[in-house]
């Protein structure tokens, strides 16, 4: 019978009882939720604030106390943090296999004391474990050198030397008399010499620390230091919102690493201390709450900075409501997931048969064929371990790790401490539990994916097979077998490397009819991790990357001798650099099949990647204002400043007046303006508020009766390129408050429906760049054929000629406007020319991209663009200037220049706003009060029945500056 059988049989219908140990300054607070959600979970709860009845149960018993049996022991944190604890070392030998106890002695030791943390990263230090303990130095123990000698050199001495090292370490961190290290310095301090410009508390559950089973909270609590304010947030949000030097989902693992890592180096330490594998066995049952408080600087790289014995939170004087939701929610989480017994004995057996091809008897699990056994604790080991799968909720596995890279830390590290295997027992349930976890993992994504195919005994048989070989591997005597072959292969699957090249990369092929319509490999340079995990005959795949990540290369391979790829058409490379526009990119690998005379595509495969928003942080009271008008990334004026820069009072004083006159002209010098926490880090902006502010003036945002009287009577014509007509559908979702029509316009095209038929609009895409040069319009043809499509035309102001694109137009192209518009007798029309823009400065697949120094000579071309157009009497919009500064938030399309999309207007299907706990709501003040107008047409559409939206914030911007201009005459005559 498994244990979990006996403990239900014996102690099921016996009522369960927790005892809450509380001591004189404990949170009552604390106290009192942990009571409401233990009850909830139907157990008796007892109170102990006197410690010599605590010592009554280490001592007695759970059967002879005074206070009648008990399951559950809960050791409430002391504010004081007096360093003593409810129930000592010792007498965890002694529970009952049922008891729980939230405390693990060597966690406490080593990781949440300052003198614990010193030991082990001084005994690993060729680890480079990431904390920051800048105390340890004066530490007055063994000294640095002689250790990191010991540690370093480690490969010069023999294993027995090493170990015995790591023992004296062990000895003098139970002795009596442990050395003291220094005074912690102060917290800003360390601020300073990290460079940390924002701290995490990250809520870890430990369930077992030999072998290692711990957990992240999917909730965290970030701040800004030096600052007191706080927020909580989901991890994966804040990773998404906060990181974009690097990836989200990469700094993100890099915290979960960090963690890893300590936790992984106390195990292993703590190893040492006992004489052999039983100290498997010991407080199976324990389990610790700790807090991580991480730092984070400019990189991804993280740093613990201290370790808490307990769920660390705000103090409860400077706490507020959302503070105390929060603290409950983790506690609720956390006992839930303690305490919840979902899955049953029997469903672990069928589990195991079904996986493995094992068979449960007794107190042995069996192989079918050769007759491998597990051992016991092995069993129970497993059993523990997939009900926490099961029930894990709102916890993220954190160890056992299937990762390449865990996995060779955890193999490092015992090689490290017991080169004689004396502990192999302690790493073959490593090993096991690691296999249980990606069996498990497979065994999900099969049920979330549907697909019959890999419901094949065939592939479970030969797993189980692998790691019952492994564990054979592992109790026999061969000592000086490579560590590598220890590791089962189906650990090592799939971990090769993804960056394409078809140079040094023999291909693999067969010639089964059976993989005529797959693909072996996707591969992608920086990687993506794509979801689900590569797999042949899955055919759609998602991937997320960050902010910074703007190119993509992909390539794939086919499984069959006979067929190609070609990405997105039939006669497409097999390999190709991509753009990724903010939101949703969609990449088509096509397999087609050479062998017929004319080829034929046999199956496809869809790769989405979403590229993720700016980073942006919620703002609290204290925010500043920052400008810029050039990102560093790609410096149009090398000899300006680029980046945020902290505006002046001065000049912000001069912003925010309330009648600060209207711009005269569209291209008036400004920069972008944006509320931040610090000009020096990005990361700490609040992006969504950003806004383009001119220097002496603001444009006058139009509200809809005014511009409608404004386009009243008037013949409004377009020419240009896909970014001149996405002002077009901008213009006439303003005007109608609705676009009920849209399309991807590449020739003449008229609409007559605008604000109720007083307005007419036409637009001609231009150039066409698809024909040879030979067939295609000159721009001076395309103009005639636009101006005759959109007669009757009044040669006043009634009529307007917008024109525009991002690179093509030059003042030639001025020219020819001045003598068509002359010879047509429409020379007093009004022209407004909207200027070249950014885009094509991505290396991609198929276009013609800029350099850099091209880059920097648009400024030029730009200025005599302007000023012909002025020469000539026309309006400008300068979209040069507005766009360079953001350059890398375009959308989709190959040359990296659309700020705007048009999408189907459907609220339902938005993408969820990013919801976060502040201090208390903030208000932008002042600085924005120019653009209130413009952020209130934000969501215009959304409030319509409109079957489509023009989308983009910087298109919006200049599109805006364009009604402004398009409406000027019509308030100096209404003025007048």
């Amino acid at each position: 019978m498994l244990i979990e059988d006996s403990i239900l049989q014996y102690f099921g219908s016996r009522t369960r009882r927790a005892i809450l140990y509380a001591p004189p300054a404990h949170s009552k607070t604390e106290r009192q939720l942990c009571e409401r959600i233990l009850k909830k979970h139907g157990y008796a709860v007892t109170v102990l604030e006197n410690r010599r009845l605590v010592e009554d149960l280490r001592h007695e018993g759970p059967y002879h106390s005074g206070i009648s049996p008990w399951d559950l022991l809960i050791c409430l944190s002391s504010r004081k943090n007096d360093g003593t604890s409810c129930i000592q070392r010792d007498d965890l030998h002694h529970l009952e296999l049922f008891q729980k106890v939230n405390l693990l002695p060597e966690i406490q030791r080593f990781l949440c004391r300052k003198e614990g943390l010193c030991q082990i990263t001084k005994a690993f230090s060729d680890l480079q474990l990431p904390v920051a303990t800048p105390e340890c130095f004066s530490w007055r123990g063994l000294s640095r050198a002689s250790i990191a000698s010991n540690v370093t050199h480690g490969s010069k001495s023999n294993g027995k030397t090493h170990t015995a090292h790591l023992q004296h370490l062990w000895s003098q961190a139970n002795s009596a008399q442990l050395n003291q290290v220094s005074a912690s310095p102060d917290h800003k301090d360390i601020f300073k010499a990290q460079d940390i410009s924002v701290i995490i508390k990250a809520y870890v559950l430990v369930t077992s620390l030999t072998p290692l089973r711990a957990f992240i909270h999917s909730t965290a609590t970030v701040w800004h230091p030096p600052k007191k304010k706080h927020f909580s947030v989901k991890l994966q949000k804040f990773f998404e919102m906060f990181f974009k030097s690097s990836s989200p989902q990469q700094a993100f693992n890099n915290m979960k690493e960090a963690i890893t890592k300590l936790l992984l180096v106390t195990e292993v330490f703590s190893e040492l201390s006992a004489s052999g594998p039983s100290s498997f066995n010991q407080c199976s049952q324990c389990f610790q709450m700790l807090t991580f408080d991480i730092g984070f600087s400019t990189s991804s790289h993280p740093v613990v900075l201290e370790v808490h014995e307990n769920f660390d939170f705000q103090d409860e004087e400077e706490s507020n409501i959302q503070d105390q939701t929060f603290k409950e929610i983790i506690f609720e989480d956390t006992f839930k997931f303690l305490l919840s017994n979902k899955l049953s004995t029997s469903s672990f057996k069928e589990a195991l048969e079904n996986v493995y091809g094992l068979t449960v008897s007794k107190n042995r699990i069996y192989h079918k064929e050769d007759e491998q056994c597990l051992s016991l604790e092995q069993i129970n080991s497993m059993i523990t371990f997939i009900k926490e799968l099961k029930n894990i909720g709102q916890f993220e596995l954190l160890f056992p790790s299937a990762a390449p890279k865990i996995q060779t830390l955890l193999r490092d590290l015992y090689h490290m401490v017991d080169p004689m295997r004396r502990l192999g027992s302690v790493l073959t349930v490593h090993w096991l539990l690691s296999s249980l976890l990606e069996q498990f993992q497979f065994m999900t994504k099969e049920a979330h994916t549907n697909l019959s195919e890999w419901r094949s005994k065939k592939s479970s048989r030969n797993s189980s097979q692998t790691i019952m070989n492994w564990l054979q591997l592992r109790n026999s005597s061969q000592e000086n077998a490579r560590p590598k072959q220890n590791v089962p292969f189906n650990l090592r699957k799939n971990h090769e490397a993804l960056f394409y090249s078809s140079k040094n990369k023999e291909r693999k092929c067969s010639y089964d009819k059976d993989t005529l319509s797959h693909i072996r490999h996707i591969f992608t340079s920086p990687q993506l991790d794509l979801n689900p995990q590569f797999n042949p005959k899955i055919k759609e795949y998602y991937a997320e990357v960050p902010f910074d990540m703007v190119t993509v290369k992909i390539g794939a391979e086919p499984s069959n001798c006979q067929c190609q790829v070609h990405l997105d058409e039939k006669k497409g490379p097999s390999v190709a650099n991509y753009p990724l526009g903010l939101g949703l990119n969609k990449v088509i690998v096509l397999v087609t099949d050479d062998s017929l005379p004319n080829p034929q595509v046999v199956s496809s495969y869809k790769i989405t990647i979403y590229r993720e928003d700016r980073p942006s942080l919620p703002l609290f009271d204290d925010y500043m204002i920052c400008g810029f008008v050039q990102d560093c990334g790609s410096q149009i004026h090398p000899e300006e400043s680029c980046g945020l820069q902290p505006l002046s009072h001065e000049y912000l004083s001069r912003i925010s007046q309330t009648m600060l006159k209207t711009c005269e002209a569209g291209d008036t010098k400004g920069q972008w303006i944006v509320p931040c926490l610090s000009c020096s880090d990005n990361r700490t902006c609040d992006w969504r508020a950003i806004t383009w502010q001119p220097h002496n003036c603001q444009h006058s945002v139009l509200a809809k009766p005014e511009l409608q009287r404004c386009v009243e009577g008037r013949r409004i014509l377009f020419i240009g390129d896909s970014t001149n007509r996405g002002m077009m559908y901008y213009l006439i979702e303003r005007v109608n408050e609705t676009l009920q029509e849209w399309q991807k316009t590449h020739d003449v095209k008229c609409y007559h429906n605008i604000n109720e038929g007083k307005t007419f609009i036409s637009y001609s895409y231009y150039p066409q760049f698809w024909m040879t040069a030979k067939q295609r319009p000159t721009f001076e043809k395309a103009l005639e054929q636009l101006l005759q499509r959109s007669r009757p035309l009044e040669n006043t102001d009634q009529t307007v000629l917008i024109v525009g694109g991002v690179q093509w137009l030059n003042s030639n192209h001025l020219q020819i406007i001045q003598k068509v518009l002359n010879r047509e007798n429409l020379s007093n029309i009004l022209v407004i020319i909207k200027s070249i823009g950014m885009g094509f400065h991505l290396p991609v697949d198929g276009i013609h991209s800029l350099s850099q120094a091209e880059v920097q000579n648009l400024w030029n071309e730009n200025l005599v663009i302007l000023d012909t157009a002025k020469n000539y009497g026309y309006e400008v919009v300068d979209t040069f200037v507005i766009t360079m500064g953001r350059y890398k938030e375009f959308l989709r399309g190959k040359c990296g220049c659309h700020f705007h999309e048009v999408v189907k207007s459907n609220p339902s299907e938005e993408s969820p706003h990013i919801t976060m706990t502040l201090s208390r709501h903030y208000t932008l003040g002042k600085y924005f009060s120019s653009q209130s107008k413009l952020s209130q047409l934000q969501d215009y559409a959304t409030n319509s029945q409109s079957p489509y939206h023009v989308r983009g914030p910087i298109n919006q911007v200049y599109s805006e500056i364009l009604l402004s201009r398009l409406c000027a005459s019509k308030r100096e005559l209404v003025s007048t």
